[in-house]
């Protein structure tokens, strides 16, 4: 990858800024938790693994913190760390996972008697695990699903489940970057994804650094051009998967699944274990993140809604398995 995502350094966390993409590849350091909750919540970094790596190097960068300022490591300052973290984004559960993995190795550090550079250690050493195993998978998850891409593929993605969205190498565009390195892929086409356009910023964006080619539609083209025998698979990313496999994604994933379905293209989920959340038994228990109106209201400093008129703004939907 010619990019980073995400970067654990010993005075703070490195992210690229993924708000200011394409136009710009600005990385930004956050130097306590709050910063990274902040750059959560902002979606500065966004995608559910993504996520889950930045809460894990947060809870450490905060306990570091404290450590350094001479503050107590006790637990009301490490259920501060979680709480603030944990209120950023309550559909990914990757953000829950790996606070609870935090949890358990501060509460397996203390069981043990380990003193305040001894815990900040582990936390810091299973934070970067996290970051390495999550590339780990991907790549994995990649060669396993090129198998289903057939010769000369035409792909239809939604969203960003690539690098960006993780941290490294991408689920549903790893297996798109698999595939593409067995020389199956004719082209891939990024959904725009309204209304923050991670198709048409991000996975273009990161597609075209790669060299895999790649066409950006508007979301309303996907029925066209579907209809018109031009995409032999949809492959998708997740942000909560329950029990039964109902998925959610973000919004308009339902929809292109269903198209799926009604011009007989094969629809694919790309995700880790860590997405699955065994503790919901349907989609219907999965809470869906509402956004702030102004994500819908306006485009480029321009309103493109008449002011008082009220929007929705829910930025996931639930595909049924």
């Amino acid at each position: 990858m010619s990019f980073a995502t995400i970067a654990w350094q010993e005075d703070g966390v490195v992210m690229l800024d993924q708000t200011r993409l394409p136009a710009a590849e600005v990385y930004l350091t956050c130097r306590d938790y709050d910063d990274v909750a902040r750059a959560i919540k902002t979606m500065v970094i966004r995608g559910a693994p993504a996520i889950g790596v930045a809460a894990a190097m947060g809870v450490a960068l905060g306990m570091q913190n404290r450590l350094q300022a001479g503050q107590p490591l006790d637990e009301a300052g490490f259920a501060q760390v979680c709480r603030t973290l944990a209120a950023t984004r309550p559909t990914a559960v990757n953000l829950f996972w790996a606070l609870e993995k935090m949890r358990r190795k501060w509460e397996a550090a203390r069981a043990a008697g380990a003193a305040g550079e001894e815990i900040v250690r582990r936390l810091v050493e299973l934070a970067l695990a996290i970051q390495r195993e999550d590339v780990e998978t991907n790549e994995r998850l990649g060669a396993h699903g090129a198998g289903v891409v057939p010769a000369a593929a035409s792909i239809l993605t939604h969203c960003n489940a690539g690098a960006l969205a993780c941290a490294g190498y991408g689920t549903a565009l790893g297996v798109v970057r698999a595939a593409h390195a067995a020389g199956k892929v004719k082209m891939v086409f990024a959904d725009e994804t309204r209304p923050l356009l991670q198709g048409a910023r991000l996975t273009a964006w990161e597609l075209q650094r790669d060299n895999i080619p790649v066409t950006v539609i508007t979301d309303n083209m996907a029925a066209y051009i579907m209809g018109r025998g031009e995409i032999d698979l949809v492959v998708v990313g997740a942000d909560r998967v329950a029990a039964n496999g109902d998925t959610a994604n973000k919004i308009g994933t339902y929809g292109v699944a269903l198209l799926a379905r009604a011009h007989g293209v094969p629809f694919y989920v790309a995700a880790p274990l860590s997405t699955v959340d065994f503790s919901l038994a349907t989609g219907a228990e999965i809470p869906i993140e509402e956004r702030a109106p102004a994500e819908v209201t306006g485009l480029a400093g321009q309103p493109t809604v008449p002011a008082g008129v009220p929007v929705r703004n829910p930025a996931f939907d639930v595909t049924p398995a």
